[in-house]
């Protein structure tokens, strides 16, 4: 390392060597006959001291770069140089070392998916791929990632969920290996217990066969041995219960964002703190696409990002991958995508929906809690709970049950109300011992919400050729993220998928109008 900034200083004083030099040898006469002659244009810079002029930055701030690296700064001289001696659009370094101009992959949204997608891209391409995360918010105040409830399960109704969810469980597993020793996603292994009616038991059994077919494991339980395993479950409307007996729990969602992002940082990708507002477009004459006219084909090329300081700067990319969780169907309109003709008729059917989560607690006489496995109770009004510690603390909720009930997405108030009429008589229901439970606090989060059929939007969008997307997972997509990230990543990397087949979940099911419904949308 010290070699490195040596030779970078010495290259630096030859190249301020050479613009003294240069200067010198143009005599008087040459000066005023030549096309170096300045004295018709008082801004004219002798182009070799131009360039070495700009070498010469470059270096210094390569070597301050270097620099950086080393953790003793008082064993290490720091080389600087005065701004006022830089280009006049230049005012920190550091500015010009976290934007880029340009990338390989350009992935919108820096949240638990677009940093997924980010350290794929990185783990599998390496130095091959500049991979730049354009965030609007670092503090990720209204992102769904660490609002979320921090599930993980395997009770899907649909193969591609199961599967998916499955994989995130392992990389859970191997979280501290892959993401670093000093990641904690403090995992809670005590599982789901999903119930239904007469209605629903049939459903239930047919789910349980496939997700145990695919590599799950859980057991059903009639209401008499779910009164034995959970005594102080009220089983009263209950045929059937589906408990995880492995893989499924909760997780810190906030760790595994911020394990994610260092690692996607640490092997190179850069993040760009500014929001997508729109994009610009190139044409592709010799490219056809059905329903284009030949030569009028444009694709996307560079998107316009405003910063916290109000410039908005362009980033061009050659491929962009739209993972803005809430945000996603506005991006995407930005893309012309439900506003063009033919295949970009279709929207992308992505919006913001607000979900509650409430804080309270049991008498510690009364409560549950103690009982260490207590799982996820997920009711068949949709009403769902945890425990929260062993002292008598629960979080839990309720997706309304029709659209006229849905809040109002434009803050993240809560809605304490909501939980006396809507969600807590169906705890007291299920849970006797609720009845004298108490409110301690709350919050509320986004769900990127898929109107079609809730559930993930996964690939090349079909009439762009360097545009894809990864959102509208509809609340389960924390537990999905890193399946969902090695998946994008094998598209742009490898050509296709190469572990899980995820073609159903393309863009194209939206064109066709073939939905892929999941049965089991908390």
């Amino acid at each position: 390392m010290l070699h490195l900034r040596n030779q970078l200083l010495r290259t630096s004083r030859a190249i301020t060597k050479l613009q003294t030099n240069s200067s010198r040898c143009m005599s008087d006469d040459k000066k005023k006959d030549s096309i170096w002659q300045a004295d018709s244009d008082p801004n004219f810079e002798n182009p070799f001291k131009r360039t070495g002029r700009i070498l010469r930055n470059d270096l210094i701030r390569a070597k301050n770069w270097v620099g950086d690296l080393f953790t003793d700064d008082s064993k290490q001289k720091k080389y600087t140089m005065p701004l006022d001696k830089l280009d006049a659009f230049i005012e920190n370094r550091e500015d010009i070392r976290l934007f880029q101009t340009h990338c390989d992959v350009l992935v919108i949204g820096g949240g638990g998916m677009g940093s997924a997608i980010a350290y794929y891209l990185k783990q599998k391409a390496q130095h091959g791929l500049n991979v730049v995360v354009l965030e609007k918010d670092p503090t990720y105040a209204q992102a769904s990632t660490p609002l979320s409830v921090g599930g993980l399960r395997q009770q899907f109704s649909l193969p591609e969920n199961i599967q998916m969810s499955l994989y995130g469980a392992d990389f859970i597993r191997r979280s501290k290996e892959i993401l670093g020793e000093d990641v904690d996603l403090n995992f809670q292994p005590y599982g789901y217990l999903m119930l239904a009616t007469d209605e629903g038991a049939e459903t239930l059994k047919q789910n349980s066969r496939l997700q145990n077919e695919l590599g799950a494991r859980n057991e059903l339980l009639t209401a008499k041995r779910l009164k034995e395993k959970f005594p102080w479950l009220n089983t009263e409307g209950i045929a059937l219960g589906c408990h995880g007996l492995e893989k499924e729990g909760w997780f810190d969602p906030w760790a595994l964002l911020c394990g994610l992002k260092r690692k996607a940082i640490q092997l190179g990708a850069h993040y760009v703190q500014g929001e997508a507002v729109g994009f610009e477009f190139k044409q592709q004459r010799e490219m056809y696409v059905e329903g284009v006219e030949f030569g009028k084909y444009e694709s996307v090329d560079r998107v316009l990002a405003k910063l916290p300081n109000g410039e908005v700067h362009e980033i061009k990319f050659a491929l962009c991958v739209i993972a803005g969780g809430h945000h996603s169907g506005k991006i995407a309109e930005m893309a012309r995508i439900g506003t063009g003709p033919g295949m970009l008729s279709v929207p992308l059917p992505i919006e913001p929906r607000k979900r509650y989560v409430y804080v309270f607690e049991c008498d510690e006489k009364k409560h549950i809690g103690a009982q260490l496995n207590t799982p996820l109770v997920i009711d068949p009004t949709n009403v769902y709970f945890r425990r929260e510690g062993l002292s008598g603390c629960y979080i839990g909720g309720r997706s309304p049950e029709s659209i006229d009930k849905e809040p109002p997405i434009d803050n993240l108030d809560v809605d304490y109300e909501y939980f006396d009429t809507d969600v807590w008589p169906h705890l007291a229901n299920r849970v006797p011992k609720f009845e004298a439970l108490k409110v301690k606090s709350g919050w509320a989060g986004y769900y990127e919400y898929n109107r079609f059929d809730e559930n993930g939007i996964i690939g090349l969008h079909p009439y762009y050729h360097n545009l894809y997307i990864a959102s509208g997972f509809s609340g389960h997509g924390i537990q999905q993220c890193p399946a969902v990230g090695r998946a994008i990543a094998e598209l742009i990397v490898d050509g296709g998928y190469l572990e899980i087949d995820l073609e159903r979940l393309g863009f194209d099911r939206l064109i066709v109008d073939q939905p892929m419904r999941e049965n089991n949308i908390v």
